[in-house]
């Protein structure tokens, strides 16, 4: 039997959504009797879970395919999944000679039939598996859990789908639309991550805020939060991402506000602020609801770190709606912003669209508009100066002088409540402090992104588990 008979090496590409479908595949897997690596060599099954949202991703999948591609032997299969499976299935074998295997988003749980069926060809044409029902999550799981456990902290997906209109996106087309997961299959989950020793879950969908639509509920987001909060009352943060404008309801802001362990963070991606553009991107333009919904959450919860994204250069953007943009980021002051230039998206309704924004314009946006942030996160990071904050420690590195050249001395890489994994800052400390633990620790510095901090207490000394944590005075 070949070394590499029953091994499989997968490759994830993406975002966190794609990182718990691949966990979600690899159990499968393990299931099944393969067993993991981290070496392509040793693998007889080679799996891409692809992104294929914006061209950059495309490009960033492809190659990763044509890698494993070039240097693949006789008996091994290649297979790529997820996004770019599901949005160009039979064309990818053209663009990827030597692929064996297609897999889209829609039934990743399917993967272990896929891997029989390659073994039992006996011709070399790919093999496909790109149904046309979108079945992702609920009752046809193969009983895999949806998280994605990183360090202290797991991803849990409640949804997948989504039923929005956005011009821009393709994800409706690869993903289908919005499928909410049974309440009592996340509740299990999350009494399965607090066992395990997570202190931090972290729901995510392509619109949490969506959460029950399709199960006849109303504020179904809410009531999740509510049943999470009494099944796992032991662990410390639970964190929101991917709300969607206009569906962040009262009911909503009363229940993070009233449950210490919901954050006080949420991830709303507002894409724009002038009404035209938003009209344009068949997005929510009712930029009135933005100042009023923020208002009464920073009101029910002054804590609140709010992060959101925009894109510039959408079709049509003109310098007095980009000067919008740029008026409606100064006013509202949010601690985090991510700006995207426009990504042209065959078969999108916006790839129709005129007036299509040169490149250079693009960037010179999205540079402009950074520039208006950039002070105001750091502004806000400065007024936190002097607090105590509990901090979720995620590992350690060496620091640096001003020039980058490195010092020897250690210093530990922590979250706050205000920091999301993978997209938001760290709080750097002095010394080396116990991974995978809270400690509470004492602002000394700002920067842009990060803050610097001393521990509050003597290195040794943590946090109990199970602590319900909020900010600090």
């Amino acid at each position: 039997m070949s070394q590499r008979s029953n091994a499989y090496y997968l490759l994830s590409l993406g975002c966190s959504k794609n990182t718990v479908d691949s966990d979600s595949m690899a159990a499968l897997l393990e299931g099944a009797g393969l067993r993991g690596t981290d070496d392509a060599r040793r693998a007889e099954v080679l799996i891409v879970n692809t992104c294929g949202f914006i061209e950059s991703a495309r490009q960033e999948s492809l190659d990763a395919l044509r890698e494993l591609a070039a240097h693949k032997a006789p008996n091994q299969y290649l297979i790529a999944a997820g996004c770019l499976s599901q949005r160009y299935g039979r064309d990818l074998p053209r663009q990827v000679p030597g692929l064996d295997g297609v897999i889209g988003t829609r039934r990743w749980m399917d993967i272990v039939d896929l891997v029989r069926r390659l073994r039992a060809r006996k011709h070399p044409e790919p093999v496909y598996h790109l149904p046309d029902e979108a079945v992702t999550v609920g009752t046809d799981e193969r009983g895999v859990s949806r998280v994605a456990v990183q360090g202290a902290s797991a991803y849990l997906k409640i949804a997948d789908g989504c039923r929005r209109p956005c011009a821009f996106c393709a994800i409706p087309a690869i993903k289908g639309t919005a499928v909410s997961r049974p309440a009592d299959r996340i509740l299990d989950e999350a009494r399965r991550l607090r066992d395990g020793g997570v202190q931090e879950l972290i729901l995510i969908a392509q619109d949490t805020t969506d959460y029950g639509h399709d199960l006849g509920q109303k504020d179904g987001l809410a009531a999740l939060l509510d049943q999470l909060v009494a099944a796992v009352p032991d662990v410390p943060w639970i964190r929101v991402m991917y709300a969607y404008p206009g569906y962040v309801t009262d009911r909503l802001i009363e229940t993070m506000a009233t449950h210490r362990q919901i954050v006080p963070y949420l991830d709303i991606p507002l894409q724009h602020a002038d009404r035209a553009t938003l009209l344009r991107m068949r997005r929510p333009a009712n930029v009135d609801w933005v100042h009023t919904t923020i208002g009464k959450m920073r009101a029910a919860m002054p804590d609140l770190a709010i992060r959101t994204t925009f894109i510039v250069g959408y079709p049509g953007e003109t310098d007095q709606e980009f000067e919008t943009l740029m008026q409606f980021v100064e006013a509202m002051q949010f601690d985090r912003v991510g700006c995207f230039t426009y990504s042209f998206e065959p078969g999108t309704p916006s790839a129709d669209l005129p007036d299509q924004v040169d490149e250079a314009i693009k960037a010179d946006r999205r540079d402009l508009l950074m520039s208006v942030q950039q002070p105001i996160s750091l502004a806000r990071n400065q007024a936190l100066v002097g607090r105590t904050l509990d901090v979720l420690v995620e590992g350690h590195a060496e620091a640096a002088d001003e020039d980058g050249n490195p010092t020897g001395e250690i210093i530990s890489l922590a979250r706050s409540y205000r920091d999301a994994p993978e997209i938001d800052g760290y709080v750097l400390i002095e010394g080396e402090l116990p991974t995978g633990e809270f400690v509470p620790v004492r602002v000394t510095g700002a920067m842009v992104y990060d803050l610097v901090a001393t521990p509050d207490l003597v290195p040794q000394q943590v946090i109990a588990p199970g602590t319900i944590l909020g900010p600090r005075d």
